[in-house]
């Protein structure tokens, strides 16, 4: 004959210790159990059917009958395990960003510098002629082909090529004269 475990629903609703320690000493196991599936430290698995039986007893309230209690012991069990899926996957975000920030060990200075490069080449940009400028903004910040500059400007492709072709040799030309310039300060 196959008995079949029962708890006293009502007795743990009104917060019966006895109810709750036959409670856990028939289902430990099993959430035990079925958290080894999942989870590989014995120390995690451990806490886990701890915070299990915790939380049963603080919604013991809202348990109406013994299906209800299956049900519940399973969702909070595997709840708890994607938990700590969800832990291990921000720690180990969190630890891989932080050595990445430790391995690019760039400086604020060099984000100044390279910050105050690109001011400088923006005020060059702005010195260009005109068309010339209107020309390589279309192409460098609108990301725009020779073709699509000339159709929107009805000029010739070619034009497209010498404009954009004058504005990165002055560019190159004003960038080599800072190198060399800053080159004697340090």
């Amino acid at each position: 004959m196959l008995l079949r475990f029962s708890v006293n629903i009502k007795a743990l609703n009104n917060g019966d210790r006895d109810e709750f320690t036959a409670l856990y000493n028939y289902y430990w196991k099993q959430v035990y159990n079925f958290s080894r599936l999942y989870l590989r430290n014995e120390h995690v698995i451990e806490e886990v059917v701890q915070d299990v039986f915790i939380k049963i007893w603080e919604k013991r309230a809202m348990i109406s009958d013994n299906e209800n209690l299956k049900g519940l012991l399973f969702i909070i069990t595997r709840n708890l395990i994607f938990g700590k899926f969800r832990k291990d996957v921000n720690e180990t975000f969190y630890k891989l960003s932080v050595l990445n920030a430790v391995e690019q060990s760039y400086s604020i200075e060099e984000e100044i510098e390279a910050n105050d490069l690109k001011n400088y080449i923006d005020l060059l940009v702005d010195e260009l002629p005109l068309r010339c400028r209107e020309i390589f903004l279309l192409s460098r910040r609108d990301n725009k082909s020779y073709k699509e500059i000339a159709t929107l400007l009805s000029i010739s492709e070619k034009t497209v090529e010498n404009q954009i072709s004058k504005a990165l040799k002055y560019l190159k030309e004003n960038i080599r004269l800072l190198v060399l310039f800053l080159s004697f300060f340090n």
